[in-house]
């Protein structure tokens, strides 16, 4: 059975290792989405071995995302059950479950096993040079978007810990203008901001914040993400400002993807709004993400 206890910033580098042993594409599957992320779901953290687990026990059942490392998984699994049975539950339950990983579950489990898909959770990949370039008939209307912004006063800089401040009380207002409070996920959105400032140099973090007439009007904050994908964890811009988001994306992607294959720009929540806006930018294809549940009575582990 698993002992399990509250991420710290201090185990970014053995979680980073062996992250980068499984080289997932999962916008999940980064240090610093694990410890922002983490009052989502009320995560903790276990490692066993050398393989990293996140469990969250909201449930009668608890969750484990899929484990990153090496080593035994049968082994591995069987430590889950037991930490799942110990918890009163029936079910073993693995959540961001990719292609490759369902076949491994498969071949362990059989039918004792059900598999789930939730469209909301799939992660947007672009090619990174897209975004970068963002050439052709398919991004013509974003081209125009960033050029009447681009007709302004406008001005794109790297984020910079002078800046921390501004870009708070940016989302901070963003927020309440949305009544963010009602929504248990902008709370917890607002947690991660925070909590990317606060461990922004830690972290090793990329930022950039566009501003027009010398205000601020949007930032963004990724990271790389695995040996191929860049992954961008926060973007915030006015709305209401023509070409802001667009912009944005473009003069981050430049800056900080190139030398990269794709970009994950994460998931859409379910939020149609969101929804459009992701499709719109083209991605290549969705990082297909899904959840297992094994039934406890029927398994050999």
């Amino acid at each position: 059975m698993l002992n399990f206890r509250q991420i710290q910033i201090s185990d970014k580098d053995w979680v980073t290792e062996l992250m980068n042993i499984s080289d997932f594409r999962s916008c999940e599957y980064t240090f610093a989405n694990n410890l922002a992320w983490r009052r989502l779901s009320d995560s903790v953290i276990s490692r066993h071995k050398d393989f990293y687990v996140v469990a969250s026990f909201n449930g009668k059942d608890p969750v484990f995302t899929y484990p990153c490392g090496k080593g035994d998984l049968e082994e591995l699994f069987s430590e889950l059950s037991k930490t799942a049975r110990s918890s009163g539950g029936d079910k073993l339950i693995v959540s961001s479950v990719n292609n490759e990983a369902l076949s491994s579950l498969k071949d362990m489990y059989g039918e004792s096993m059900t598999v789930s898909a939730n469209r909301d959770y799939f992660d947007y990949i672009y090619n990174a040079n897209d975004l970068i370039d963002m050439a052709g008939k398919k991004f013509h209307g974003k081209r125009n978007h960033i050029r009447r912004f681009k007709e302004t006063d406008w001005e794109y800089c790297e984020l910079t810990e002078d800046m921390f401040a501004d870009c708070i009380e940016f989302a901070a207002n963003s927020y309440n203008a949305n009544k963010g409070y009602d929504s248990f996920s902008a709370v917890c959105e607002q947690f991660a901001i925070n909590t990317y400032f606060n461990y922004y140099r830690e972290l090793e973090l990329k930022g950039g914040v566009l501003k027009s007439d010398g205000k601020i009007v949007g930032f963004t904050i990724g990271e790389r993400l695995n040996s191929d994908t860049f992954v961008v964890h926060i973007e915030k811009a006015v709305p209401e400002l023509n070409g802001a988001y667009p912009t944005l994306c473009n003069e981050f992607a430049k800056r900080n993807a190139a030398g990269f294959r794709y970009i994950n720009r994460e998931e859409d929540m379910g939020i149609e709004g969101l929804r459009k806006s992701k499709l719109s930018y083209n991605p290549v294809f969705l990082q297909e993400k899904y959840t297992v549940s094994i039934d406890l009575e029927r398994s050999n582990l």
